[in-house]
């Protein structure tokens, strides 16, 4: 099967072939490398979520931008490159035009991976946990959630990063019409922690529910993502209520230093890093990897097509 795709893409030969068979493909978010984690953890964890998805015959595509091309799969070169110390930028929907004209390399957001993955017809995406409004401003809002209501993409986290303000997120998901399924809960997750106390729209106990929910959704018309939240393991999991603390006082502080946009998230989750001791990057480390099994298992009933019918 031809596949086209837009000039500035490049696919890797690996992803390229899988599409060409439809066989299952799940796609992984770059900025996490280049931005989310210190190194050199960023790197193993890199090749460790790659691991996973292979281990479950399931190829996977980590997306970023490089010299100006959108690359769906890198090689390990690549990744070694994204994740050394070198300044790369965080491209999300805004300065995706920007970084292509100029020849930019950069890590992508789940804002950016979600476009590009659904360009070229990937419809399972595993990440950490998505962007949403910042607690103590409605118009800090991240652009994960437009994303999320334009692209037809199964996308598996362990919630809103728990930095957020979730309630007015969930609202925001809402709004945009996006379905919140919650694996094996019925609690929205609060990333670092399991349970936020706040209701999703549907449990569901399967990666085949998953799947069946997501062709369901798109046959009814809806071009939304299909968001998958996934516990973190309960071995891995912190404190709700103390880091929730953490949080409130990690804000307080940004406000009074003056920082804001761009620069929250990384300060906001540095502050609970020194917090915790390094128990939350661990807790993101385990969630992430958690998240690209469970993506793995969706992947492969893509690949199956008489599995559901319409």
């Amino acid at each position: 099967m031809r596949i086209n795709i837009p000039d500035k893409f490049r696919l890797h030969p690996e992803v390229s072939f899988a599409l060409s068979r439809k066989k299952a493909i799940v796609a992984l978010e770059s900025a996490v490398i280049t931005h989310g984690l210190p190194r050199p953890v960023n790197l193993e964890l890199a090749r460790e979520m790659e691991r996973i998805i292979r281990d479950q015959a399931v190829t996977p595509a980590t997306i970023a931008l490089l010299d100006g091309k959108f690359s769906i799969g890198l090689t390990d070169v690549e990744l070694e490159q994204l994740a050394g110390e070198a300044e790369f930028s965080k491209i999300s929907l805004r300065n995706m035009g920007i970084g292509i004209a100029r020849g930019f390399s950069g890590g992508t957001t789940v804002a950016a991976t979600l476009a590009v993955a659904s360009a070229v017809g990937i419809q399972v995406f595993a990440t950490g946990g998505i962007g949403g409004v910042h607690r103590g401003s409605n118009f800090d809002i991240s652009a994960d959630l437009n994303a999320m209501a334009a692209h037809p993409v199964v996308v598996v986290c362990a919630g809103a990063k728990a930095i957020l303000d979730l309630p007015a997120t969930l609202e925001a998901l809402e709004s945009r019409g996006v379905p919140v399924l919650g694996y094996r809960t019925d609690d929205f997750p609060a990333f670092y922690s399991r349970n936020s106390g706040l209701p999703i729209d549907c449990r569901i106990e399967s990666a085949e529910e998953a799947y069946q929910v997501a062709r369901a959704h798109w046959a009814a018309g809806n071009h939304s993502t299909i968001l998958v939240c996934n516990p973190i393991p309960e071995e891995d999991a912190l404190d709700g209520m103390n880091l929730d603390l953490v949080i409130n006082e990690a804000v307080i502080a940004a406000e009074l230093e003056g920082i804001g946009g761009a620069g929250l998230t990384p300060y906001l989750l540095e502050k609970v890093a020194r917090a915790t001791e390094g128990k939350s990057l661990q807790a993101n480390l385990a969630l992430l990897k958690n998240n690209a099994r469970l993506a793995a298992e969706i992947a492969g009933y893509f690949a199956t097509s008489d599995l559901v019918t319409f």
